[in-house]
């Protein structure tokens, strides 16, 4: 049955719109919608417009901050940064679309991400990347990662942003929904902000970019619903990206902005010139009316609904200051952009299209944002799974296969061939990156002494086990991230990534993880200034382990002491700040060497944290420490094997002192960092000074990676394989 053969309920259900949406529908119109009509409310009122399963718990989070000049609402969130700078930053995901169309969705994600930066006036200055594929022995995995990764680096390379931080995991839980979170960090004047809403009405709405075609309509409405047999069929609305144009856009959309001509402007990301259209006018208080026929195409015979649905690519639409429309034309034609006036801001308060003519759609806007709906979804708290005790987890039978099975595990090894892909040092401003050996990426403020610490962080396998705490440990691990490279943590961006919101047990797993991540927040004074949340990411009601990334920026007021972990050298002695009391639930070791996923995950003391955290940046920035990581994933395991392979320096554990050695080795317990010294009274010392435990672990020394009793791997065979094993399985 034929689009007009059906009746505008039927379409409405097939558009998202339950009954009692569609009814408030006819009750504000008054009348029945057209299919045009119809199409605009449906994606204003989609999940991924309107946020209706998360917006009351977002407003959970802590959103003000001395650094805060702009929160959640806009393009981006702003914070400041000092003499005058501001940074933009935001993180959205892109995950039906890349399971779809693995090149083109990842692709167009970053191109999408990059314009709501530099809608706001910032120049893109970094980009990161949050991606979560399925089990490496699946059908569809080696595919899709080779698709995402490439549609990645063929994009940022081309616009020339780096990619300079990221990660990347493996789990059967995302073998039908794969997802791909990306982040871009911008550089502007405090002074020189953009935003959206049209301040008044009689005024040029001018279009220019990318012509519009047919790819991507209803992109926000397919990405507003769950996966099936058939999901590889929505292919066509999938967008389709070309680098080289958005390069375009970004310089004259900044001259643009500096020639002083622009009122208002918004990117066209998400449901296209709809959303861009009425959020413009809607947060303005106007009203707006368009000419259909004045809009850039490239496909003949299209229809009014099909140009205000699409999401083609590197399009903008800007409200122009009265009398500044030929400054504009002139930017647009040196850049070789199209551009037209394709209507203006009026003074209805309504959204009126028209088309060859004849009037197709005329709605009030007020209802767009006034009555999208909002609910308060029944759920359930989580089941929860008790900790586990030291003594009650097993050994390992034999020590070097244990060790090599955990730094080689997929999650755990080298992900080389992925950022090696990655232009890592475009813009000559890039300072550490994934190569580097440092817990985050970080850029120069260009011309300044200045440096921005960016860094993605989540644990699907703790919010899993116990959303509450998992969502309290993927701020404070980025927390740790930006302090382990001697920034100070100012802000996060979120990618809220989750099942369908409608079943209990998941909305369970929102609200909790929210609840612990806005805790997390407030204690470490940590605001949150933009984010997306995306959901319904299962497959025929399998939902994908819940992953609520966290994107986070931090500040170096002097880029000089930045710290990694790649400058260990023999003679150090390696110390752990921080107490280790043997936490093993949801833990790498469990998974890898036992075949276990139970388990409670390690519990965040947020004071400890922050005491912890402050001390090891108050111990860089007096030039005491120049080595240093935080522990995560594979605890002391995996902190002190990153330290040897990045610094080419072997490394002797010391176990003996623990009732428990794997525990003591292999226990992801938080607020702890491995730092190397030469000499460690020092620091002993002041950490106990501090209030804090510390204790010396190791020596930096010989050509292996050993513990004293346990095991010794030469580190020549390690580095093998732990940047063996992505290769190999890529090349199969």
């Amino acid at each position: 049955m034929s689009a007009s053969e059906k009746t505008m309920a039927e379409l409405a259900a097939e558009y998202g719109l339950n009954t009692a949406e569609y009814q408030v529908v006819l009750d504000r119109l008054g009348r029945e919608p057209n299919q045009l009509e119809l199409g605009v409310f449906s994606v204003m009122w989609s999940e991924h417009c309107s946020y209706k399963s998360s917006k009351i718990h977002l407003g959970k989070f802590p959103t003000k901050g001395p650094r805060v000049i702009c929160g959640p609402g806009e393009n981006a969130g702003v914070i400041d940064i000092d003499d005058g700078d501001a940074c933009i930053f935001k993180m959205e995901s892109h995950n039906h679309p890349s399971f779809i169309e693995p090149y083109q969705g990842a692709a167009t994600g970053v191109g999408g991400i990059m314009r709501d930066v530099f809608t706001m006036g910032a120049r893109p200055v970094a980009l990161l990347n949050a991606l979560r594929f399925g089990d490496v022995g699946h059908e569809k995995t080696k595919r899709l990662v080779k698709g995402v990764v490439s549609g990645i680096g063929g994009y940022g390379n081309c616009v020339g942003v780096p990619t300079v931080a990221g990660e990347t995991n493996f789990h059967a839980g995302y073998n039908g929904n794969i997802l791909v979170n990306a982040m871009c960090v911008g550089l502007a004047k405090a002074d020189a902000i953009f935003y959206s809403a049209a301040p008044g009405p009689n005024m040029s709405v001018v279009y220019f970019g990318s012509k519009t075609g047919r790819d991507g309509i209803h992109g926000a409405t397919m990405s507003s619903t769950e996966f099936d047999d058939e999901s590889e069929s929505k292919r066509p609305t999938v967008q389709v990206g070309d680098p080289f144009a958005e390069k375009l856009l970004i310089e004259a959309t900044l001259e643009l902005m500096a020639s002083g001509a622009v009122a208002a402007i918004q990117d066209m990301g998400a449901a296209g010139l709809t959303s861009s259209s009425v959020e413009m006018a809607g947060k303005g208080g106007v009203g707006i009316e368009l000419n259909m026929d004045a809009v850039p195409q490239r496909e003949t015979g299209m229809s009014a609904y099909e140009m205000m649905l699409s999401e083609s690519q590197e399009r903008m639409l800007a409200v122009l200051k009265p009398g500044r429309e030929q400054d504009g034309y002139r930017i647009f034609e040196k850049w070789g952009l199209d551009a037209a006036v394709i209507g203006m801001t009026t003074e209805t308060g309504r959204l009126v299209l028209n088309h060859h003519g004849e009037v197709v759609c005329d709605v009030p806007l007020a209802p767009l944002f006034d009555d999208a709906p909002l609910y308060d979804r029944p759920w359930v708290q989580p089941a929860l799974h008790p900790r586990l005790s030291p003594g009650e987890v097993p050994a390992p039978t034999v020590w070097e296969d244990a060790v090599l099975k955990v730094l080689a595990c997929p999650d755990m090894a080298s992900k080389r061939w992925i950022w090696e892909q990655y232009d890592r040092h475009v813009m000559a401003d890039t300072l550490q990156d994934s190569a580097t050996g440092a817990d985050a990426g970080v850029v120069r403020v260009h011309g300044t002494d200045k440096g921005l610490a960016v860094t993605s962080d989540c644990t699907p396998r703790y919010v899993q086990n116990d959303p509450y705490e998992g969502g309290k440990q993927c701020v404070a691990e980025a927390w740790r991230n930006l302090t382990a490279v001697g920034s100070l943590p100012i802000a996060i961006t979120d990618n809220l990534n989750f099942g369908n919101p409608q079943r209990p047990e998941i909305m369970g797993q929102i609200v909790r993880a929210i609840d612990g991540m806005a805790e997390a927040c407030r204690d470490l004074d940590f605001p949150v200034v933009s984010g997306n949340v995306s959901l319904y990411n299962e497959t025929n009601g399998v939902a994908i382990p819940p992953t609520p990334t966290v994107g986070a920026v931090g500040l170096l007021t002097n880029y000089d002491v930045v710290t990694g972990f790649s400058t260990m050298e023999a003679g150090d002695t390696l110390v752990l700040i921080g107490e280790t009391k043997g936490e093993l639930g949801a833990s790498i070791y469990l998974r890898e060497v036992l075949g276990r996923e139970d388990g409670a995950p390690p519990p965040v003391d947020l004071k400890l944290e922050r005491k912890t955290g402050d001390f090891i940046r108050g111990e860089i920035e007096g030039g005491r420490l120049t080595c240093v990581h935080d522990l995560s994933d594979g605890g002391l395991i995996g902190a002190a094997a990153d330290l040897a392979l990045a610094s080419d320096c072997g490394v002797v554990l010391d176990a003996s002192s623990a009732t428990h050695a794997h525990v003591f080795l292999f226990g992801e317990d938080q607020a702890r960092y491995l730092v190397a010294v030469p000499n460690p009274q020092e620091v002993l010392a002041a950490a106990r000074e501090a209030g804090l435990h510390a204790s010396v672990v190791g020596h930096a020394k010989g050509d292996a990676f050993a513990s004293t009793d346990l095991f010794s791997i030469p580190l020549k065979h390690l580095r093998e394989i732990h940047e063996g094993w992505m290769p190999q399985w890529i090349e199969g």
